[in-house]
This record gives structure tokens, C-alpha cells and sequence, in this order.
């Protein structure tokens, strides 16, 4: 009886498709941890937001410490310079493993910063100084991150294999939630609002320890080890250094691209995620258990969808996705948040919060991978991070803030416009961008 054998070629490509598996499975764990990180933040400041601004109505004290979330953001785009400079440097794992130290860094302060009480202005300062660490980590982590995934992914499914970067990036979110439930399930009120935030802190620098010890384990991309032993073959020349801000001059459209298509996706993203939770409690009445609750299964919905949506990309393209989410996004912000604002039934609000969420996903989804497919492996950490990270902070970062600006100025409702017409500039990008996937791997030059 003839035994069957595996074909070497066969072998070859399953081995290189597990390798690529368990560099996507550690990249997206840390990514995962980081994001858990900068979202314990805004999950938990309804409890810690009277030990840091001890002044003044509810409204008044979120509307600070949304201050203090959008200062962090600030500092995205020095981390997505500084960090995407290193990566395209000295190497994407060196980058992610520097970004989650700082992450852990910035959430041990917060763990352990006294209140206003006992500390008096300090705390306030330690904590925008934590928010400062977390702002220059999650900068860099985003762009190496979409960089790297961008560039293990096997040819024909980088849309899939990307999209893990929003599943962690959501996960983290919903990790910090579900701790939020447990806390509020083992622990009063009054225990949350003394002490029993600062265990999520806690948690997140635990985790980015684990974190450390995993990312040492990756390999370093393919295309980045390709690129710079071309350039060592060539030498330096006259030309600008990889991953300069002089090289990313050279890619103008390239940038604009970036910042246009995330100029609405990021708002819209941000205003269904971290401030949705606040909107239910502080405009619709609803409480805080059950407004987790509705954050905490809204956003499990959306994580699935990211890679059926990736998948989905990898098929019809990236560009008629887009499209569709700005079409979408432009119509859905005005009638949800208006329903949602008159209403404080959980089944009606989750149903309000998921519905844009899965239109979200359609952005979400490939976000990462349309902008890592614009730029050659030279400058493309670099040119993913610096130009989202400015796009964020101004968008993305100040959603809250501008949200509570409107509502403590009496006119809430115009806050649903703003990010209404925000998407639709966006989507004027994607009527006009080029489709970024062809299902080749990525290169060292990038197309003209």
C-alpha cells in the first residue's frame, strides 16, 4: 500500500502560513494590552473623575478629565513620528516592544497617583503626565502595528489578517470593560469611586510585562529586512534618510490620502466608542452598570465583524468599502444620537449603538492595511503614523470634549452635525482615492 506524501512546496507554505499566524497572534496580543491601557482610561473616568477634579457637577468634572484624554491624544503624533521613525530604523519589533513599556509606564502612574485630597494639584499633573506617556506609546503603536501585520500578511489576505489590529484595538476596549462589570458586581459604588479603579491600572501594567516577553519572540518583517539590506548594498547616496521627515515630504498625496479618509472615520469611530458610554449615562438617564453592559455587547458585536469585513476587502476591494461607510456614516449619526438622547431603554439603546457600529466596521476593518499599502517599506511606519496621529488628535481626541463643550453650552444636537459633515468630507476622499489592494506583497517602492 503507497503512503502519501506532502509535496516540500506544500510543506513550505503551510509552515510559512503558521509563521505568519503566531506573528499576527503576538503582535496582536500586545496591541491588544496597549489598547486596554488607553481605554481603562476612558472606561473608568466616571468613577476616578472626583479624585483628580473634586470641583463642580458631573458634567463639569468628565468635561476635565475629556481634557485630559484629549491631551494625550496630543501627543500621538510625536509618538507616531518618534516611534515610526525608530521602526522604520532600527525595525518594527524594537518599535512595538519600546511602545508598550511606555504604555505600562503611564498606567503605573495612574494605578498609584494619590487623590486631589491627599496631593492637592499634584494629582492632576501626574495624571496629564501619565496621559503624556500612554499619548507618545499609543502614537507609535498604531502605526508599527498596522505596518508590521501589513507586512507578515500573505499576499491576497492582508485585509484579514489586518483587520486583527481593530479586533485587539476593540478588544482591549471591551477587556476594559469587562473588568469595569466585575469591579461593579464585587464592589459598591463608593469602593469604586475610593479605590477600586485603580485595579484596572494595576491590571495593565501587569499585562504589558507579558507583553515584553512575547514581542521578543517575533520575527522582524520580510520587507523591512529586505529594504534595509538594500540600502546597505547601495549605501546612503544623497538621497534622504529612511524614515525621514524629508522622505515623507516626498509623498504628499500619499499623506493628504491619510488624513482624509481618517478625518471622519476616526470621529465617527470615537463618538460610538469611548463617548457613548458617558452619552447614555449623562444625556439619556441610563445607568452606569447598564450602560457598560450595552458598551460591553455593542462592542462585542463589532469586534466580530472586523475580520468578515477584512475578508470581505480582500474580494471587492478596499475603496467600495470605504465608500460605503461614508454614505452610510453621513445618513445614521443625527437619527441615532437623537433616538438615543429620548430614550433610556437598554434593548433600544443597544440597538441604536450597534447599528452604526456595524456601519463602522466597514472603515474600521481596513483602515490600518489601505494606509500601510500606500507607502514603500522605507517610510511607511513613518507615513501611516505621523499624518493619522495629527488626524486623531484633532478629530478623534477632542470627540468628548467637543461633545460636553455643546451640551454644557445648552446645544447638544450640534454636535451630531459636526460629525455628520465630517464624515462627508471624508467621503469625498473615497470617491476620489485609488483602490490600494492589487493582492501583491508589500514592496520597498511604493506606486506612483
Amino acid at each position: 500500500m503507497a503512503t502519501q506524501t506532502t509535496a516540500p512546496g506544500a510543506q513550505d507554505t503551510r509552515r510559512g502560513e503558521r509563521r505568519v499566524v503566531s506573528n499576527i497572534v503576538r503582535g496582536s496580543i500586545g496591541n491588544l494590552i496597549e489598547w486596554y491601557d488607553w481605554y481603562a482610561y476612558t472606561a473608568f473616568s466616571v468613577y476616578f473623575a472626583a479624585a483628580f477634579f473634586p470641583s463642580g457637577d458631573q458634567t463639569a468634572q468628565l468635561l476635565n478629565t475629556a481634557a485630559v484624554f484629549a491631551v494625550g491624544f496630543l501627543m500621538r503624533p510625536i509618538g507616531g513620528w518618534v516611534l515610526g521613525r525608530y521602526a522604520d530604523r532600527r525595525g518594527r519589533r524594537s518599535a512595538l516592544t519600546l511602545s508598550v513599556t511606555l504604555m505600562a509606564a503611564g498606567s503605573l502612574i495612574v494605578a498609584l497617583t494619590p487623590s486631589y485630597g491627599a496631593i492637592g494639584v499634584a494629582a492632576p499633573v501626574l495624571l496629564v503626565t501619565a496621559r503624556l506617556l500612554q499619548g507618545l506609546s499609543v502614537g507609535g503603536e498604531y502605526s508599527t502595528s498596522a505596518t508590521y501585520m501589513s507586512e507578515v500578511a500573505s499576499p491576497g489576505r492582508r485585509g484579514y489578517y489586518s483587520s486583527f489590529q481593530y479586533v485587539t484595538l476593540i478588544a482591549g476596549q471591551l477587556t476594559a470593560l469587562g473588568l469595569q462589570i466585575v469591579l461593579q458586581q464585587v464592589l459598591s459604588a463608593s469602593q469604586m469611586e475610593a479605590w477600586g479603579w485603580r485595579v484596572a491600572f494595576v491590571v495593565g501594567a501587569a499585562g504589558a510585562i507579558v507583553v515584553l516577553w512575547l514581542r521578543r519572540g517575533m520575527d522582524e518583517s520580510e520587507s523591512f529586512e529586505r529594504a534595509a539590506a538594500e540600502e546597505g548594498e547601495k549605501g546612503a547616496g544623497d538621497g534622504p534618510a529612511r524614515g525621514s521627515l524629508r522622505m515623507l515630504l516626498s509623498y504628499p498625496r500619499q499623506c493628504m490620502v491619510v488624513m482624509g479618509l481618517t478625518m471622519g472615520g476616526t470621529l465617527f469611530f470615537y463618538t460610538y466608542t469611548t463617548y457613548l458610554q458617558k452619552f447614555m449615562v449623562n444625556t439619556s438617564g441610563i445607568a452606569k452598570p447598564t450602560a457598560a453592559w450595552i458598551n460591553f455587547f455593542a462592542l462585542l458585536v463589532f469586534v466580530l465583524l472586523q475580520p468578515v469585513m477584512g475578508l470581505l476587502s480582500d474580494r471587492v476591494g478596499r475603496r467600495p468599502m470605504l465608500i460605503a461607510f461614508g454614505a452610510l456614516g453621513a445618513v445614521v449619526v443625527v437619527p441615532s444620537l437623537t433616538l438615543l438622547s429620548r430614550t433610556s431603554d437598554p434593548v433600544h439603546a443597544f440597538l441604536l449603538m450597534v447599528g452604526p457600529l456595524a456601519v463602522s466596521s466597514l472603515y474600521t476593518s481596513i483602515s490600518a492595511v489601505v494606509k500601510a499599502e500606500l507607502f514603500p517599506t522605507s517610510i511607511r511606519a513613518l507615513g501611516v503614523g505621523l499624518p493619522y496621529a495629527l488626524t486623531v488628535a484633532l478629530f478623534g481626541g477632542t470627540a468628548e470634549y467637543v461633545a460636553l463643550w455643546f451640551k454644557n453650552a445648552g446645544h447638544e444636537s450640534w454636535y451630531f452635525y459636526y460629525v455628520t459633515a465630517c464624515v462627508l468630507i471624508s467621503l469625498l476622499v473615497y470617491i476620489r482615492m485609488r483602490e490600494t489592494s492589487d493582492g501583491s506583497p508589500l514592496e520597498s517602492e511604493a506606486k506612483a
